[in-house]
Parts: structure tokens; sequence; C-alpha cells
């Protein structure tokens, strides 16, 4: 028996408390900007005044989103706990939930060791843990995995709790961001290619959930201007421009590489390691050509599995098509990911950043898992190599990362920069 197999239950827990501390790592050192101050604002107003507002964080073209969950999500722990890593805590707690309903599906169909691998390929992922802060985009990878699993749950027969589930991911998506509609396209196309089978009474359920919470907000919406934004953007900005949509797909591809984040590339400063200007250039420099040339060629690499990916589904993505395994079903559920990001990608007023996207970060992986385990099953000593490396690579960024990029530094602390903010806003109690 392979060691991974052998000692899977071992280095999974080791996996996840190595994620665990990285995301408090990245949490410590979140320098506050508006996005944590709006998240804070409502929770402590909830927890400290019983003022929970109806609606969300203001987006960049389109207003507030709709709601009062992103109020709750801070202000409930709070209620629990009086602390500012209350909340944090509860984001970190969702990052593993996700991670444990996505792995539920991965387990059905590949093999430990490439179970290994997307724990490494997910949990200690750059791009999941530089959001490890309190702000809207950073749970928008719990709804998608919640969409993910009661999807593959409803593949086989209707059942009320995970159609319950499944449109509710849809609606708690909606109350922290506007690409929530990436969800729905999504069901959309399970629904046409008949790979899931919902539950039409949890659907309605769910429905009548979700739009008696945002109630509170349509009476807020029709007495509160400012909560609406009028912008020159219009619905289909990127169907003309073009470049919209050729950048969101880069964001796929990206996701699935190790091209992360400029933010993480470009604004590492190393005064940590050396007050000397000409050696913290050098460092700088060769921090920029090794991220920027990995990740390159990740990128390229990426490109040619999904490539790959998409000759396999293209037969299948048809409604009267059989689909031979759970594998296919996993890289068709993929192929529609990416069709509801081209289309919200064209009908959207802006053009994407990354966080934009990011709840589809967990799905990208599908293609990587899918050749990763052709693969691994040739060559399974080089496959050891490879997963011992993309862990200590990312070990690697993520410490340098959370302690020196545009959004964290190690000159500052988390509890001490909301205490301020509270204190300026006159909260403190």
């Amino acid at each position: 028996m392979p060691f991974i197999d052998r000692h899977f239950s071992l280095l999974q827990k080791t996996g996840v408390t190595l994620g665990l501390l990285l995301a408090i790592l990245y949490a410590n050192y979140q320098i506050m900007t508006g996005d944590q101050e709006q998240m804070l604002l409502k929770g402590y107003l909830g927890a400290y005044q019983d003022i929970w507002l109806a609606y969300g964080n203001a987006a960049s073209a389109v207003g507030n989103v709709p709601g009062s969950l992103s109020a709750w999500i801070v202000g409930g722990p709070l209620l629990l706990w009086d602390n500012p890593w209350a909340p944090m805590l509860l984001l970190i707690g969702l990052r593993v939930l996700s991670y444990l309903m996505l792995d539920a599906v991965i387990k059905q169909v590949f093999s430990q060791q490439v179970r290994l691998f997307f724990m490494v390929a997910y949990l200690l992922n750059p791009w999941l843990l530089y959001d490890s802060q309190i702000y809207n985009p950073a749970y928008l990878c719990f709804f998608a995995a919640l969409h993910f699993w009661s999807a593959f749950k409803l593949r086989e027969k209707p059942d009320f709790i995970f159609s319950f589930l499944h449109v509710l991911a849809i609606g708690g998506a909606m109350q922290f961001h506007y690409s929530w509609p990436i969800l729905a396209v999504i069901s959309c196309y399970l629904l046409y290619r008949k790979m899931s089978h919902p539950n039409w009474w949890g659907v309605v359920a769910a429905g009548l959930v979700i739009l008696m919470s945002l109630i509170p907000y349509f009476q807020e919406y029709a007495n509160n201007e400012t909560i609406s934004r009028e912008s020159d953007r219009y619905i289909g900005y990127g169907l003309v421009h073009v470049y919209p949509v050729l950048k969101a797909i880069l964001y796929w591809l990206r996701y699935a590489s190790t091209l992360f984040s400029n933010r993480i590339i470009t604004d590492t400063t190393f005064d940590w390691l050396t007050t000397i200007g000409w050696l913290q250039m050098v460092f700088q420099y060769l921090w920029q050509a090794t991220l920027y040339l990995v990740g390159a060629v990740t990128v390229v690499i990426a490109a040619k599995i999904n490539w790959r990916a998409w000759k396999t589904v293209k037969p299948m993505i048809k409604r009267d098509t059989v689909i031979p395994n759970n594998s296919h079903w996993l890289l068709l559920y993929a192929a529609a990911t990416v069709l509801a990001i081209i289309i919200n990608a064209m009908l959207s007023p802006i053009t994407f950043s990354y966080w934009h996207l990011i709840m589809t970060f967990p799905i990208s992986l599908i293609p990587i898992l899918v050749t990763v385990d052709k693969w691994r099953q040739d060559n399974p000593s080089r496959f050891r190599k490879l997963l011992i490396g993309l862990t200590a690579f990312y070990l690697v960024v993520n410490t340098i990362a959370a302690c020196d990029s545009e959004k964290y530094s190690h000159k500052v602390n988390y509890a001490d920069q909301v205490d301020v903010y509270l204190q300026k806003e006159g909260l403190l109690q």
C-alpha cells in the first residue's frame, strides 16, 4: 500500500491544520480598508445597538448588495463572544466546511492520493488564503461548495433537503456579492442537461425563505436612495467590448495555476528581511521573476488541460447523451461554470477582477484533478515529488504574502485596527 494511502488520515489532518494556521496568520496581519469596515460596521451595529441593516456592502457600479446576511454573519458571532476574532473565526470555519463538502464529492470519484492533492491545491492555495479577511467575497467559496455538493447529491434522484440547500446557496451568495448569477446559470445548465434532479417543493421552500429574508431590503430600497447607484456602464458592456470576457476566461485558467494575484507578486517590499534599499530591490525582482515564470508555465499547462477536458465533454454537452461516470459529471459541471463565467462577463457592466469570480476557484481545480489522477497512476514517484513541491511552494508564498503584500503587513494587528475603527465610529462599549 502506498505511503499516502497508509497515512492519509494523518496527512489530511496535518494539511487542514496548516491551512488553519495560515488563515489565522493572514487574518491577523490584514490591513483594514473600506471593505472590511463596511462589514464590521454592520455587524457591530447589530450586536451593540440591535440595528440590523437590510443591505450589504456597496458594489462597484450597481449599489449595495441586498439582504442582511452580511450583517448577521459578523454580528451573530459577536453576540456569542464580544471579540473581533469571533466573526473572523467563523469565516475560517466556513472555509474548512467548504473543504469538507468539496472533499465529500472528490472522495467518491478519486483516490486518496488525489484527495490529498486536492486538499493542498484548495486549502493551502494562495488564491483561497489571500482572502482571509472580513470582506464579502471571502465567503463566496462556501456557497460555491454548498452549490456543488448539493448538486452532486441530486444527480441521481430528487431530495427535498439538498434541493433546499442548492437554491439556498444561490440566495446566500446573492446577499454577499453580485457574482451570484454564476451559480444560477450553472443550475440552469444542470437542469437542462438532467445532471441534477431537484425536488420542486425544496426549490419553492428555499425560494420563499430567500424572498422573506429580502423583504426588509425591498422596504429599505424604496425609501433609501443611497443603496442604489447610477452608473455610466450598462448591462452587456462585456459583450460589446469583448476584453472583459477574455479576461474572465483567463481568470479561470489562473485559478487553476500558480499565477496569483498581482497583489501578491508586485507589492512585496522585503523590508523585514533587510533595510538595505538595493538588496530589497534584488529580492523584489527575484520574487517577481520566480512567481511570474512559474505562474506563466502553469497557466499554459492549465490551458492545455482545460482544452483536453473540453474535448472530452464536448460530445456530452447535450441533454440526451449518456454521462459515462462521475468523473465526466464533474467535468460537465466545470464546463457549465465556464459557460456561466462567459455569460456573466458578457452581461456585467464592469470588467471583472479576481475577487469577482473567486467563487469559481474550487471548480477550476476539477480538470486538474482529472488529469492528475490519470498521470499519477503512471508516475507514482513523480506524483509524490509534485505534491511535496507544491506544498512547499504554497507555504513559502503564503508566509511571505501574509506578512508583506498589498493587503497584509506584519506591521499591523487585526484586533487593534478594529478597536481603533470602533472608537472612531463611537461603537466601543
